[in-house]
């Protein structure tokens, strides 16, 4: 299938699927005037990038994680040994990510909680 048509099966715009094959998530063949042409599996492949992506992960941890999944139904299933190490440093990433947002929250919110009545009324229009 040609590019248009992956686009149209899995929602993701071209230029979305140019950037997975620079990233070496995507591999099409090529066809003789240049065309890129995809497989079947590379619809599965395209909706398991978005998963990953969606997990917070980004396109340099998916190429080297994207090779050792499979699916089982609507699950990702890691199948090489040193996957789940892996797996687990971008849990921790992602974890200390959350921590950092909550402590910039937490700040944002004292600075809201410190203006003075007059000035909030204002804010919000009253």
């Amino acid at each position: 299938m040609r590019i248009g048509e992956l686009s149209r099966r899995t929602g993701v715009h071209e230029r979305l699927l140019r950037y997975y094959e620079e990233q070496g998530l995507l591999h099409p063949r090529r066809s003789p005037n240049g065309y890129r042409e995809y497989d079947e599996e590379d619809v599965d492949t395209v909706r398991r990038i978005r998963s990953l992506l969606a997990a917070g992960l980004n396109t340099a941890a998916i190429a080297t994680i994207l090779p050792c999944l499979r699916e089982d139904g609507d699950r990702l299933v890691p199948t090489c040994p040193g996957l789940l190490a892996d797996l687990h440093r971008e849990r921790d990433r992602i974890t200390r990510s959350i921590a950092d947002l909550q402590t910039s929250l937490r700040a944002l919110d004292e600075v809201i909680a410190a203006a003075p009545p007059e000035v909030a009324r204002r804010a919000l229009g009253g």
